[in-house]
């Protein structure tokens, strides 16, 4: 087990009672409780809001100090003597603090795990906390706590804002330890080595040491002391089934097909199973065989035309794989086909301006992942990607996608074909703001005929362009090129943002 001062760095995830009792020993060996370790003997009535404003604030210490973990453990008095406790021994409502939290905490996050430990013949309950997500300080409540040694006490303007930055570094997900301590054969076993070495067009070594050294010179794996260990970069991108890796088997993509327009009728179930690397593809191509299409004469032979275009889709999963938030507990990128619309979903809040997403450098929390997945030709890292599925969308003349910023979670929609008429006022918006931002981005401007021609009006019905587009001026979406110009008939018009 690799060691970390002043905590021990569990191997997080598949920890067996011995690792937790090892655990345990090294935590009651310290001198005294610090930022990251908290004891309490907690009797039965230990107080809810106490429990979350402890979360908080050691959550945060755990992000300021680089932790992967902070430890809250009760059963032990303020002399690091193990006494045991009888807090919720019940099972079922001691897990259940894990949804509490969630509720309560910002970013949804909650306790990694929640752990009972029998030491030296006493109960002890150990709660696992993780470190404040990327760029977002935890809060209790609306309120932010941190430590000062052993006391709680609110999170300081300046500790608060270091967390924040982070928002525009690399997070640590990717460096973080998947499975600890792996022999040779278990890596084999564990991550698809022969899929990877074809992916990247490597040559195949000659025996198990050239794997190895492969994989840790792409940081699938890193060495320590002589130990071996898969990282969440490699696991999350090559594992051969996510399920083997218990904090990952809820990040597997899911796709649903829908009967109707609403999620009563639940039909299609796909879960993937391999990493996103090895399953991007076989999951892109599921999906897009079971899409509707239309059949059109092209000369000199019939053709099927899907629905929806699949660079869109391609990079749209691309980009909920990629960009998700991976400390968002309990949730997965997922795919939900509709009648009448395609919702692509993944955790965590954007970290662009879902209107700037056109123009804005591209901002990823997962730059190791996205990174990978550029050299495999899966994404776009030079920010281009949304403006390809506005791009293809305008070429199939569908409805403008719309993208959400939801509570802790992003989402895209694609709409399938809709006439002008069942379009409403803020899909006509969309459509002008993002017409115009595709056409700045490739040094262009809007006018009224583009515009008509994106929405197929007719150019009799230049009416209804300069209605929508004085709508889209109204609402602050788009301003004239040249506010002097008095001619709507040559008039230009740019993003609000330009």
């Amino acid at each position: 087990m690799k060691i970390a001062i002043p905590l021990p760095v569990s191997p997080i995830f598949q920890m067996t009672a011995y690792d937790l009792t090892e655990i345990l020993r090294k935590l009651l060996a310290m001198p005294a409780e610090s930022e990251l370790v908290e004891f309490k003997e907690a009797k039965t009535n230990f107080d809810t809001d106490s429990l979350g404003e402890y979360f908080s604030a050691l959550s945060n210490e755990a992000n300021l100090k680089g932790a992967q973990e902070a430890w809250l453990v009760f059963g032990v008095n303020n002399a690091q003597e193990v006494i045991g406790t009888a807090f919720r021994s019940d099972p079922v409502k001691l897990q259940g603090l894990t949804k509490v939290i969630a509720d309560q905490a910002s970013n949804r996050l909650t306790f990694r795990g929640v752990h009972e430990v029998t030491y030296e013949g006493k109960r002890v309950v150990m709660f696992e906390i993780p470190p404040a997500t990327l760029g977002q300080p935890t809060a209790w409540k609306g309120h932010y706590y941190g430590r000062d040694g052993e006391s709680l006490g609110a999170l300081n303007t300046d500790e608060r804002h270091r967390i924040e930055r982070q928002g525009q570094q690399q997070s640590r997900f990717e460096k973080n330890i998947a499975w600890a301590n792996a022999s040779i054969s278990h890596i084999k076993e564990l991550l698809d080595w022969q899929g990877f070495f074809t992916i990247f067009n490597y040559p195949l070594p000659s025996d198990a040491q050239g794997i190895i050294a492969q994989f840790i010179k792409d940081r699938v794996i890193v060495r320590e002391y002589g130990n071996l260990h898969i990282t969440n970069l490699g696991a999350i991108l090559f594992a051969r089934d996510l399920r083997q890796f218990e904090h990952l088997e809820h990040k597997r993509l899911r796709i649903i097909f829908y009967e109707g327009t609403g999620r009563t009728n639940g039909g299609k179930v796909q879960t993937g199973q391999k990493g996103y690397a090895l399953g991007f593809e076989s999951a892109n191509n599921w999906l897009n065989d079971r899409l509707p299409s239309r059949e059109e004469l092209i000369t000199p032979r019939r053709e099927q035309i899907p629905t929806y275009p699949k660079k869109a889709i391609r990079e749209l999963i691309a980009n909920a794989l990629i960009h998700q938030d991976f400390a968002a507990s309990g949730a997965a990128p997922m795919v939900e086909v509709f009648d009448n619309r395609i919702e692509i979903t993944n955790p965590g809040v954007p970290l662009i301006d879902v209107l700037r997403f056109l123009d804005h450098t591209p901002l990823s929390r997962n730059e190791a992942i996205a990174a990978t997945m550029d050299l495999l030709n899966i994404c776009e890292r030079q920010g281009s990607g949304i403006d390809k599925i506005v791009e293809e969308c305008e070429k199939h003349q569908l409805p403008a996608p719309n993208f959400i910023n939801g509570d802790n979670y992003t989402q895209a929609i694609l709409y399938s074909p809709r006439p002008l008429r069942e379009m409403d006022h803020r899909d006509k918006i969309r459509a002008c703001y993002q017409h115009a931002c595709l056409k700045y981005a490739n040094g262009q401007t809007m006018t009224n005929q583009s515009f008509r021609e994106r929405m197929g009006i007719a150019e009799q019905n230049y009416s209804i362009a300069s209605r929508i587009i004085a709508d889209a001026i109204e609402d602050g979406k788009i301003k004239p090129y040249d506010p002097e110009n008095k001619s709507k008939k040559h008039a230009k018009y740019i993003p609000f943002w330009a």
